[in-house]
């Protein structure tokens, strides 16, 4: 193409410029990644973080060796959620990921940073290399299933992801506000574009349920979320109550203590 860069990590276009119409990054010789899942939000705030780190768990639950890579460069919370202080280790070549309380490898730039509280202030096409490292030069090992932690959005990393790396499916981490079924529509509409399945639904903050009674409260208005969801053919759906809990556990470093039936069987059929 005459207006080409040579950059097709931040290009949608396909055209006869790029080797088997995508490039992938590649991985090193001494990882395995079996399924690679995408967790992604249309806005922030919503808890995409905090249901990546629970789908994790539950994987790990169900008998398989599960990886997180933290692709919200930006804003990253994964190793927080599971108390994980130690930096990563690694050489000019190769960087060997941590391992959570109970096994889960994780990525994450808050492990290389030398102060974790330091700002991430990076153009795209520096953020877009950092993913490439995270996947190609991490020593993943043998792993069964990947949870990708995307930025909130549609921006330059959720494209980089969906292009470069091999993403088996996505999952959208939501809430019931009216503006959700927008929000949804976009993320759907950017992983048709790249010919990348929605796998499922996450309804986070769905409702309260109250300690004293049991009623059950919509804080943030009535759930629309089944009907979006058969609007799109999307089968697998999960309502999350607000629990303090969750947040807690985030806070502490224990979100490997919290289990959840819907998160469990969402895990288990979109790997499965």
């Amino acid at each position: 193409m005459a207006d080409c860069n040579h950059d097709c990590g931040s290009c949608g276009k396909d055209c006869a410029d790029r080797d088997g119409g995508i490039p992938k990054f590649p991985l090193n010789s001494e990882s395995r990644v079996g399924k690679v899942i995408g967790v992604i939000s249309g806005k922030g705030g919503v808890g995409k973080s905090s249901i990546t780190s629970m789908l994790a768990v539950a994987s790990l639950h169900q008998g398989k060796n599960v990886a997180i890579l933290d692709a919200d460069i930006t804003g990253p919370s994964i190793p927080k959620a599971f108390g994980i202080t130690e930096k990563a280790k690694g050489n000019e070549e190769i960087i060997l990921p941590e391992k959570s309380r109970d096994g889960i490898k994780t990525m994450s730039i808050n492990l290389l940073l030398e102060n974790e509280t330091d700002p991430v202030v990076w153009r795209g096409p520096v953020l877009g290399n950092v993913i490439q490292q995270f996947w190609g030069n991490v020593v993943w090992g043998d792993i069964d299933v990947m949870y990708v932690d995307m930025p909130p959005g549609t921006g330059d990393v959720a494209l980089t992801v969906y292009q470069s790396l091999p993403v088996d499916g996505i999952v959208i981490v939501t809430s019931p506000q009216e503006l959700v079924g927008m929000i949804v529509e976009k993320a759907y509409k950017m992983a048709e574009m790249m010919d990348i399945p929605v796998l499922g639904i996450v309804e986070n903050m769905s409702y309260f349920k109250c300690p004293d009674c049991g009623g059950i409260h919509q804080i943030f208005g009535e759930s629309h979320i089944d009907e979006i969801a058969a609007m799109y053919g999307i089968k697998n759906v999960a309502k999350l109550p607000m629990d303090p809990a969750v947040a807690r556990a985030c806070d502490e470093g224990t979100i490997e203590g919290l289990r959840n039936d819907e998160i469990d069987k969402l895990a288990l059929a979109i790997t499965e």
